[in-house]
């Protein structure tokens, strides 16, 4: 057989259950093999939209992403989503054919290209240990959880490989586990017993319900409140101690329980500007820890007391071993009746009272976002986009665990939203899929409304449309500079889904939220767009305080 179906053949072998991508002629072979061989592959309408299906199902499955894209431009095109996925170190496979001769159309550095944007760049050496090689990429994706590009010279794709084809194709390896030292263990199990009023911040690192297990039991001895950065979002879903989000998209109240920690402990968690809000929820008195598996991760935003290099999982089992050795009881620590009944009332955002100030013609989106979590079904699954609407879905719409939340935001690109939405729903398809998108986020990404669309995905999609793009508009704006070139014509975004083959319907008014009621009572066989006019002189109150005015 060819080089390249061997490829693919022994990819599907080793576990790969799903490819995302665009074909070209020179990833036809190998795609349409994997395909064969019993792999679902997902056709996008564009690399971009592909790389970010990709990732997204990683991240909601807990399975390996791949990408199959043309050489050349078919990589180009996907670079925005594979950086994305290279900063969140999602485990995702890259099958990038690569052009031979410097000569063509499609010739780039492709190897250069990874590298600068975080990815890992291997490469098919010849036909004798090209099969071997994609193995070694799986892997190493997997295990490292890194996202690996596999540049893969046309001509060795082309070659055949005498015999049947038959490799040693054992099934793809688990995450490496990185052990911590015992002497920081001792440290960290120290500080913990001697705080009044410990919190726990879990981030990705911590994503996995080893990770919420461990976690939870540990804060539970040491009396411990828990929350999530965003992308960790559901990770304590039903913990009645839990704060929720941490950091910017925070309720008041939880930003003020955080602020009276003495001990902040972040697990996989960067503990980086948004989610510690600049510093601000750090107390002066507070001790910060962070735990993660590069060390050069610890103490990269801000300054800490201590540092743990270690798996999340091992290193929250090996705390509570050395508790439990020492004969440590459970503390009550920072769970309080008080403290229970503060979470109760006022740490998730639907609790908080909203003051609509209805204009007539544009919805408030808190008031859009709490109607929205009330009148759809709780088993979700919720991608946001980026923007200036983003943590209105990401506050206000609850989520039942880690695996129904995705947020693509390492790059803070707009427009993977939909896409983000794709891949989250082929990884949770017994949930209800659910996308926020910004109007500009939306129109960037837009050719992916035809592939939910032709793969019959019931999904809700809701646009939070103010007619441009609000971060810069409420960024500059209080500045005096001019706003033509960040605002925009309204468009009529439910027309043209309906163009497309979706239920759609403007949204002014929580009356109009009706439709929601309508399409979800119905057979749910086409996607439901929802165009809601927003508010545009709102501005989210995240960058109203990062952007400082």
């Amino acid at each position: 057989m060819r080089v390249d179906q061997a490829i693919g053949q022994h990819l599907a072998a080793a576990g790969v259950s799903h490819v995302f991508g665009v074909v070209g002629s020179g990833n036809f072979h190998v795609t349409n093999t994997l395909k064969q061989s019993g792999a679902r592959f997902v056709a996008a309408r564009h690399e971009g939209g592909a790389a970010t299906m990709a990732d997204a199902f990683a991240r909601m499955s807990g399975e390996v992403g791949v990408l199959s894209v043309h050489q050349g431009c078919g990589l180009t095109n996907a670079v925005t989503g594979i950086a994305e996925a290279a900063k969140s170190r999602t485990p995702m496979l890259v099958l990038a054919p690569q052009a031979v001769l410097q000569n063509s159309n499609f010739w780039i550095q492709q190897t250069q290209l990874a590298t600068a944007v975080g990815a890992v760049a291997r490469s098919v050496t010849s036909a004798e240990t090209a099969v071997a090689e994609a193995l070694a990429a799986l892997h190493e994706a997997v295990a490292q959880r890194r996202t690996v590009l596999l540049n893969m010279p046309i001509d060795i794709l082309a070659e055949e490989i005498s015999g049947n084809g038959e490799y040693s194709s054992q099934p793809v390896s688990g995450i490496s586990v990185v052990e911590p030292d015992m002497d920081a263990v001792q440290t960290l199990a120290g500080l913990l017993l001697a705080a009044r009023k410990p919190v726990f911040v879990a981030g990705r690192g911590a994503r996995g319900k080893q990770g919420a297990s461990v976690l939870t039991e540990l804060a539970a001895h040491v009396g411990a409140l828990v929350g999530t950065s965003a992308v960790a979002n559901g990770l304590f879903a039903g913990n009645r101690w839990s704060l929720g989000i941490v950091g910017g998209f925070s309720t008041p109240e939880t930003a003020a329980l955080v602020q009276g920690a003495d001990l902040i402990v972040g697990w996989g968690c960067s503990l980086n500007m948004w989610t510690m809000r600049g510093g601000k929820l750090i107390s002066d008195d507070a001790i910060l820890v962070q735990v993660d598996l590069e060390p050069e991760a610890l103490g990269a935003h801000r300054d800490i007391g201590l540092g743990v290099v270690g798996d999340v999982v091992s290193t929250a089992a090996s705390v509570s071993a050395h508790l439990t050795v020492r004969g440590e009881s459970p503390r009550e620590g920072y769970r309080t009746a008080e403290v229970a009944t503060r979470i109760v009332t006022g740490a998730h955002w639907t609790d908080v009272p909203v003051d609509d100030e209805f204009t007539g013609d544009r919805i408030d989106p808190r008031v859009l976002s709490k109607a929205l979590d009330t009148a759809l079904p709780d088993e979700r699954v919720v991608a946001v986009d980026s923007g200036n609407f983003m943590g209105y879905p990401a506050a206000y719409l609850r989520v039942p665990d880690e695996d129904a939340f995705c947020f693509t935001q390492a790059f803070q690109s707009i427009g993977l939203g939909l896409a983000t939405g794709i891949g989250a729903a082929i990884a949770q398809p017994q949930r209800l899929p659910v996308v926020a998108c910004g109007d500009g986020g939306f129109l960037m990404g837009v050719s992916e409304l035809e592939t939910v669309v032709r793969l019959q995905l019931p999904m809700v999609i809701v646009v939070y449309n103010d007619a441009g793009y609000g971060a810069e508009v409420h960024h500059f704006g209080p500045d005096g500079h001019d706003l033509d070139t960040v605002r925009f014509p309204d468009v009529d975004i439910a027309a043209l889904a309906r163009s497309l083959g979706c239920m759609a319907a403007t949204v002014r008014e929580p009356g109009d939220l009706d439709v929601v009621d309508t399409w979800l009572a119905g057979p749910r066989d086409r996607p439901l767009v929802i165009d809601a006019k927003t508010r545009r002189d709102l501005a989210a109150w995240w960058l109203v305080e990062a952007f400082g005015h």
